[in-house]
């Protein structure tokens, strides 16, 4: 017990990472099974098969893994952390795409109530688009987490 409670920070940070992984699977999973239901069309037994793939990735894996990942980020940024954030630009930068990865999260959970509702958002193509979205922001993340350029 005493070594866990010595090296708490480091597991903080590696249950952070874990859920930001399970999370990032999400992101990049929900918009292609997007595509995929869009195709499909309305009332078609594939389209019913998305519905219930959507909805129970976003429920048990999505979403607990981002408040997993929110809070004990939130803790390692300024509770448990090495301090002096307020002075770390990377930081600053780092949070501002975390924050626009929650908004895209909330868009997906938006679009997954229309398609749940048998209303297609939008095509195939911009889901195919909205697909790489997450990548782009998770480089920007794990740079600025990594490299720490200011």
């Amino acid at each position: 017990m005493i070594d866990f409670m010595d090296n708490l920070y480091d597991y903080l940070k590696a249950f952070h990472l874990i859920a930001a992984f399970a999370w990032m699977a999400g992101m990049f999973y929900l918009p292609r099974l997007f595509v995929y239901h869009a195709e499909a069309g309305v009332g078609t037994p594939q389209a019913e098969t998305f519905k219930v793939m959507e909805r129970r990735l976003l429920k048990f894996i999505m979403n607990p893994a981002m408040i997993v990942t929110v809070v004990i980020g939130l803790w390692l940024a300024f509770g448990a952390g090495e301090g002096q954030w307020s002075s770390a630009g990377w930081l600053h930068a780092k949070l501002l795409l975390v924050v626009l990865m929650l908004g895209l999260h909330g868009m997906l959970g938006r679009w997954r109530r229309e398609f749940a509702e048998d209303r297609i958002p939008h095509n195939s193509k911009f889901f195919r688009f909205a697909n790489e979205v997450p990548t782009l922001l998770l480089v920007g993340i794990v740079i600025l987490a990594v490299v720490k350029p200011f």
